[in-house]
């Protein structure tokens, strides 16, 4: 179900959710009602090496409704979820994801950094992370720079209708990309999954460009600094869902909490938790 045939419509649509959704987002002027989605940025990364299999895990235990995952591809066309494009920064290793094999990126230690406790933890698979989590959490797949991967799209693809998980129940799995034509092919060839355009851009909150994202998004997932009510409103005016990242802070958690925003994409689940 795609924003096109949604825009003018984000009233009557609050007519229509699904019990789930009811809950999840009914739109901007349901006040206390409202559920706003919990997303763990990389996992809780807060607590547990980003991107890793116990950020994810601890994100469970944290009861988070979604893990929010980055996925690239290796040399020999593995796809495995890591946020930078080299592993520099969060493994023991050096070098360009897309010039190390499989083999060579699972021999890396992509914990330690973060404490002894986390030795051992390796760079996940695609494939690990979908058979792990499905149907227990929530999915947020972020396309890293797919422009380096011709063919990432159909890939990732593959992979979710494989295991059937290309007609998502509750909006549980959901693509996104800063790079908008992947988002484009995405929704395409996954026309029942959700969408998300991801921005920190101010010219991309403009009434016309949000209008244009709403042809083939379903979430318009802009930078913390980029929201407040006016952004939030002109959104699900255009019918679409915006969900906001990265809250390291209660403060911001508590920001996003009342401008209303449909999910909040946090290093620490525990922080988004509204005030009574």
């Amino acid at each position: 179900m795609k924003k096109a045939m949604l825009v003018g419509s984000a009233l009557a649509m609050t007519l229509i959710f699904t019990p789930f959704q009811e809950g999840f987002a009914k739109g901007p002027d349901d006040g206390h009602s409202k559920k706003i989605a919990n997303i763990a940025h990389r996992g809780a990364s807060g607590y547990a090496p980003e991107n890793t299999i116990a950020a994810f895990d601890k994100a469970f235990q944290m009861k988070a409704d979604y893990i929010e995952i980055d996925v690239q591809r290796s040399k020999d066309g593995e796809l495995v979820v890591i946020h930078d494009t080299t592993v520099d920064r969060t493994t023991d290793g050096t070098g360009n994801v897309k010039d190390l094999s499989f083999a060579e990126m699972n021999q890396l230690d992509a914990g330690s950094w973060m404490g002894e406790q986390f030795s051992g933890e390796k760079i996940p698979t695609f494939d690990e992370v979908l058979d792990r989590y499905r149907g227990k959490i929530g999915i947020l797949i972020e396309l890293k720079s797919p422009e380096l991967y011709p063919g990432i799209e159909e890939q990732v693809t593959q992979k979710l209708k494989k295991r059937n998980m290309d007609k998502p129940k509750n909006e549980k799995i959901i693509v996104q990309s800063f790079n908008f034509e992947s988002m484009k092919k995405i929704d395409k060839m996954l026309p029942r999954v959700p969408i998300g355009v991801l921005t920190s851009n101010a010219k991309d909150t403009s009434e016309a460009a949000l209008k244009e994202f709403s042809k083939y998004a379903d979430y318009f997932n802009p930078s913390y600094g980029l929201v407040n009510k006016e952004l939030v409103d002109l959104v699900h005016m255009n019918g679409m869902k915006i969900q906001s990242w990265t809250v390291r802070t209660p403060e911001a958690a508590q920001f996003l909490l009342e401008m209303k925003v449909d999910g909040i994409i946090t290093d620490y689940p525990d922080y988004v938790k509204p005030k009574k």
